[in-house]
């Protein structure tokens, strides 16, 4: 009996690790900027700079989604209840549509454990300069 509930206790860990992207590394700012190179034909990333297709990502982490000033957000984003963070930026962004459907962003995804992590602390390291 012991023993099934520990396979159980397994398999449900292991289903919710694969659901749920995570930042096992912690990430490279400078290697991230070759990563957010993906990204700079629709955001850019510092103060005052202006909207591009999407919006400038600088102060999003802690930022409610959907409320950067003069962007005009989907209905899906403007009602995902998402709050930036590092967590929700690594779930976004290796899935956007999964994540939040019917959102605007044409971007597939970053697969690569390694580039999320290097470009989300990219992010986190620029927007709050």
């Amino acid at each position: 009996m012991r023993d099934k509930i520990l396979a159980a206790a397994v398999l449900g860990l292991t289903a919710f690790a694969l659901a749920v992207p995570t930042l096992a590394q912690e990430g490279d700012p400078e290697a991230g900027e070759k990563t957010f190179n993906k990204c700079k034909a629709c955001h850019t990333i510092e103060a005052g700079e202006k909207h591009k297709i999407g919006p400038n990502l600088h102060g999003v982490i802690g930022r409610k989604a959907g409320t950067a000033e003069g962007f005009k957000y989907s209905k899906p984003m403007i009602e995902s209840g998402i709050t930036w963070d590092e967590a929700a930026l690594a779930k976004y962004l290796t899935d956007p549509k999964g994540t939040v459907p019917g959102n605007k962003m044409a971007f597939p995804g970053i697969k690569k454990e390694d580039e999320l992590a290097n470009v989300i602390a990219y992010v986190k390291k620029e927007s709050s300069e």
